[in-house]
C-alpha cells in the first residue's frame, strides 16, 4: 500500500563563505571570511581556524596555567598567534595571569581585531591593561628576545607536522625548541596546539630537555582530535 504522503529530507547545506578582507603580506595571502555567523582565517589557501568552537584554543591557555608550579603568582604568558582571539580572551578572563603578550606577524589579523569584525570577540581582552600585542614573527622573536615567560602558548600552525609556511618548521626543530626552552623561566610551561597528535613531536620535546611531556585531547565531530602538547622546563 502506498503511503498517502511522502516525506523528503535533505542535508543542511552550509552557507558559502564571503571574503570580508584579503591582504598580501610578506608571508603570502591572508583572508578573513564570514560563513554564516562564524569567521574563518585562511592563510595562503590553508584553513587556519574559525570561530565555530574554540575549546582547544582555550585549553591551550588553561592547561598551561594548570601545569605551572603551585604557588606561582602573577605568571606571565606569551601567546604565539592571535588567530580569532579565543586564546587571548581566555587568558584575559583569568585573573591569575600577570602580563599577557601576544605575538602576531600578520598586521591584517591585528587590524581585524582592533578595527574590524573580530573586535566583537577580543575587544575587551585587547583593552585589558595586562595585554600587549607585538607585531613580529614568532620564530624570530623567540630567537632574539631576552625576556623569559612562565608560559609559552603557541598556535601559529595546524601543528608541528602541518605548518602554514615553510619557515615555521624551524620552530619545531631542535634549534627552535632550544629557543623555547631558553625563553621559559625555571618550571615554565610550553604548550603547543596541533590539529592532530604527534608522537614524533613529543619525542622531540624530550630530546630538547623538556620534562613532563604529555598531550591533552579535545574530541571533534569528525576525524582525529585536536590536541595540546605540554612540556615543562626543569627547575
Amino acid at each position: 500500500m502506498e503511503p498517502d504522503t511522502q516525506t523528503y529530507t535533505c542535508a543542511m547545506v552550509p552557507p558559502a563563505p564571503v571574503a570580508l578582507d584579503r591582504r598580501e603580506g610578506p608571508f603570502g595571502e591572508v583572508v578573513l571570511r564570514e560563513r554564516g555567523e562564524h569567521f574563518e582565517i585562511i592563510a595562503n589557501g590553508c584553513f587556519l581556524m574559525d570561530t565555530s568552537d574554540g575549546r582547544s584554543e582555550r585549553l591551550l591557555i588553561d592547561a598551561a596555567l594548570g601545569a605551572l608550579p603551585a604557588g606561582r603568582t602573577g605568571p606571565s604568558v606569551l601567546i604565539g598567534g592571535l588567530g580569532v582571539g579565543f586564546s587571548l580572551v581566555r587568558a584575559a578572563e583569568e585573573d591569575r595571569w600577570g602580563r599577557i603578550v601576544v605575538v602576531e606577524r600578520e598586521q591584517a589579523i591585528v587590524d581585524w581585531h582592533r578595527r574590524g569584525p573580530l573586535d566583537r570577540i577580543s575587544g575587551a581582552a585587547l583593552a585589558d591593561p595586562r595585554t600587549e600585542v607585538v607585531h613580529t614573527d614568532l620564530v624570530a622573536h623567540l630567537r632574539t628576545a631576552t625576556e623569559r615567560y612562565d608560559a609559552l602558548c603557541l598556535d601559529i600552525d595546524n601543528g608541528p607536522d602541518w605548518t602554514v609556511t615553510e619557515d615555521n618548521g624551524s620552530l619545531y626543530s631542535p634549534t627552535g625548541l632550544a629557543h623555547c626552552h631558553d625563553r621559559l623561566t625555571p618550571g615554565g610551561v610550553l604548550a603547543v596546539w596541533s590539529a592532530q597528535p604527534s608522537p614524533a613531536f613529543e619525542q622531540a620535546l624530550r630530546n630538547a630537555g623538556f620534562s613532563g611531556v604529555r598531550t591533552e585531547e579535545v574530541a571533534v565531530a569528525r576525524g582525529v582530535p585536536d590536541v595540546v602538547h605540554l612540556a615543562s622546563r626543569g627547575h
